[in-house]
């Protein structure tokens, strides 16, 4: 899951755009790194609300907080403020070690108390976690030292896993206390590699570099971050030197732009994918409708076409980085045995089947030609769908409220890789990032929830994948690669989560 992104230097051109939003000027200097994000920050709590399950803004909050276990870019954990962490033998409990020496932003010292409160902060159901699901599995938390023990509820074989993925976050128990919700809102502290310096909603936020990191003192003393959700306003903030790093914008534009002096760019595979959300309601109850719907598809030319080759098509919600990715699982793409079902429900291109999809805007690249694309595939085997765009934020709250359309685009990131947060949560019905509610898969996957058995559990949701498949109950589209285009004086390392982590950039 996750999930996103940032990156550059900053030879201080960022002074143009802040002519024009209000930035405060930056002088050249090269301690300055000014970044076009392609998403604003809704809420300065990463525990909480629906943008704490966002991946896309992952990366700003990983600028600010630590996670309890870190992941490398190549997405392996690591230590981080937990050094060690484990099961029992017949995991009945869980051990942890926390890092000493470290302190808050604020100065105070970083303890094993903060870890025990977020944990159970995160595992009350009153404190709005969106995955207190999950972190409620431990609880009876004892401290020694730096030393913690919990007694597991309910085995959870991705418990730890979770420690490196959305809300997986260590927050200031005595501040927090202290201040409350909204004045950490106001005035937010980690012990991550930056500090908030100046956050102005909807419009920048200004870092400014942590002396006293443990992981070491980033190289840039100061990030701005842009929020610019416009794809095109992106590309002018990196082609004008306004910002020196940019994400997600098109692909034609990403070439176009590494092919200029003083920029260069990077577009891998992240963990990111396409999909589309079948809800069960209307049309979308019928097989044939949804399995139609699904062949009709050409995901190949989708790539090719509109993504300029750049990532994948997939047939599943796992890619081939994730543990229960199965090749042997394909969808044909086939309209004439589309229209075929179609047919058989009544439907044709003269009397369509009719039904909304919703998309993002320019969030994604090519997010909506990818869906005006797919709704021409769909028009000419007999489905008619009416395109409803919406801001990302909007997609979040109808999906926890179970509102979404009949079909509805998204991006899934799962940076841990496992299938529990690709397949589990898109698709159980119980689970708040699910709008599919048949009770067959819901069946079909409740036991692999506390499967001890690590084969078995990952042959298990390779069953539910190909099961889901065959019943077409979701459209899975690509995985993403994401474009990262920069000025040649910054160094850029690409994170496979799409976290865009200026703590990983460097001066060139």
């Amino acid at each position: 899951m996750t999930i996103n992104r940032r990156e550059l230097l900053g030879y201080g051109a960022a002074a143009l755009g802040a002519t024009v939003i209000g930035l405060p000027q930056i002088a050249k200097a090269a301690g300055e790194l000014t970044i076009a994000y392609n998403v604003n920050l809704p809420s300065w709590d990463p525990t909480t609300g629906p943008s704490a399950v966002n991946p896309t803004i992952q990366g700003l909050y990983q600028s600010v907080f630590d996670q309890f276990i870190p992941q490398k870019p190549d997405l392996s954990f690591a230590p981080g403020l937990l050094t060690e962490w484990g099961w029992n033998d017949d995991r009945s409990k869980i051990m942890i070690t926390v890092r000493e020496g470290v302190t808050w932003h604020d100065g105070s010292p970083f303890t094993a108390e903060d870890v025990v409160w977020s944990l159970q902060r995160a595992g009350d159901e009153k404190t709005g976690n969106p995955i207190q699901f999950v972190w409620k599995n431990v609880n009876n938390f004892k401290i020694a030292g730096n030393k913690i023990t919990g007694d597991v509820v309910q085995f959870d074989p991705v418990y730890f896993k979770w420690m490196s993925f959305l809300t997986g976050y260590i927050m200031p128990k005595a501040y927090y206390e202290k201040v409350g919700a909204e004045g950490f809102e106001k005035a937010p502290i980690g012990t991550g590699p930056y500090m908030v310096d100046k956050f102005e909603r909807n419009a920048f936020l200004r870092l400014k570099a942590n002396p006293n990191y443990w992981g070491g003192k980033p190289a840039f003393e100061n990030v701005t971050i842009k929020f610019v959700t416009d794809a095109a306003s992106r590309v002018a903030e990196i082609e004008s030197g306004s910002s020196q790093v940019t994400l997600e914008i098109p692909y034609e534009e990403y070439d176009r732009l590494i092919a200029k002096d003083g920029l260069a760019g990077s577009c891998k595979n992240v963990s990111d994918i396409g999909m589309i959300f079948f809800n069960d309601i209307d049309v979308m109850l019928d097989k044939n409708v949804r399995q139609a719907a699904v062949m009709a598809v050409d995901k190949k030319l989708l790539v090719d076409r509109l993504l300029r080759g750049y990532g994948q098509p997939i047939d599943t919600l796992e890619t081939p980085e994730y543990e229960a990715y199965d090749p042997s699982i394909k969808v044909e793409h086939n309209p004439e045995k589309a229209r075929e079902l179609l047919a058989a429900s009544g439907y044709s291109p003269e009397k369509p089947v009719k039904f909304t999809i919703q998309t993002t805007k320019g969030f994604k690249p090519k997010d909506y030609e990818m869906v005006q694309a797919i709704v021409g595939m769909w028009r000419k085997v007999g489905i008619e769908a009416s395109i409803e765009v919406y801001e990302i934020a909007k997609h979040y709250e109808l999906r926890a409220a179970d509102k979404l359309a009949p079909a509805a685009f998204y991006n899934w990131g799962n940076a841990i890789g496992d299938p529990t947060t690709s397949t589990g949560f898109a698709t159980y019905g119980p689970s708040p990032h699910s709008v599919w509610d048949s009770q067959d898969l819901i069946d079909m996957i409740n036991p692999l929830w506390g499967e001890k058995d690590e084969t078995k559990r990952i042959a298990g949701w390779k069953a539910v994948d190909k099961y889901i498949a065959e019943q077409a109950y979701v459209l899975p589209l690509i995985q993403y690669a994401q474009p990262i285009v920069h000025a040649k004086g910054v160094n850029v390392v690409q994170h496979v989560s799409g976290a865009l982590l200026p703590a990983l950039m460097t001066p060139a």
